[in-house]
């Protein structure tokens, strides 16, 4: 290469240089503006997941707490001056005060606070059907056996969260229908799912035997 050649070559390298230096004085302030964004975004999310976890944690200990309480009565004074940091935690809140009414011997505060959960759009659907299902369990239901019976078929869907306990009322209600081998096919049936749970087994074994039938699943 000649001495005129790679004196060009310098020349060149040397506007490159000046004219980049030039983009990053006048654009820099953008790449820096970004990584400022990124660096805050990421300090924000973990900010916020620490104050969600400490409200998730401070939510459970005030729970607990409440539970202490020798009394029915006084864990649901306590349970209910708890503020639940989500709708989702304000479901659980109410079913749990629920049962504590329902041992307090109010029953129809239970079943009314079950229902209003059940009835809460703004809950995700699993959190709605466990409320209706205890609501419909409870004695002071005012449903009639066969409306309780298609709110059950209803949960017993294929698919559905509560599938198998929405079964095992189903069975309750032809014996109470005295449709015993209803019953006694709708059992077995359970035995020989695969999603059955041992406490359900032990139930649906023990409901077979004193109705006199025989378990037909291994």
């Amino acid at each position: 290469m000649s001495d005129t050649d790679s004196f060009i070559e310098e020349v060149t390298e040397e506007v490159r240089r000046d004219r980049l230096f030039g983009l990053m004085r006048r654009y820099g302030w953008i790449a820096v503006l970004a990584v400022l964004l990124l660096v805050g975004g990421t300090a924000y999310r973990e900010y916020t997941k620490a104050a969600e976890t400490a409200k998730a944690q401070a939510f459970g200990d005030a729970i607990l707490t409440a539970l202490e309480n020798d009394e029915a009565s006084e864990r649901v004074s306590a349970l209910d001056q708890i503020d639940a940091p989500t709708a989702e935690g304000a479901a659980v809140l109410d079913m749990l005060i629920a049962a504590e009414e329902a041992l307090d011997g109010n029953g129809t505060a239970a079943s009314e606070r079950l229902n209003a959960a059940a009835t809460d759009g703004e809950l995700p659907e699993i959190y709605r059907q466990i409320a209706s299902f205890k609501a419909l369990t409870r004695p002071e239901s005012t449903l009639s056996a066969d409306e309780r019976r298609v709110a059950f078929e209803a949960m017993a869907s294929p698919g559905a969260p509560l599938r198998l306990l929405a079964e095992e009322q189903l069975a309750l209600l032809d014996i109470a229908a005295g449709d015993t081998e209803a019953a006694l096919t709708r059992l077995n049936g359970l035995l020989v799912d695969s999603e059955l749970t041992a406490g359900l087994r032990r139930r649906a074994s023990q409901l077979i035997v004193a109705l006199g039938g025989e378990i037909e699943a291994s």
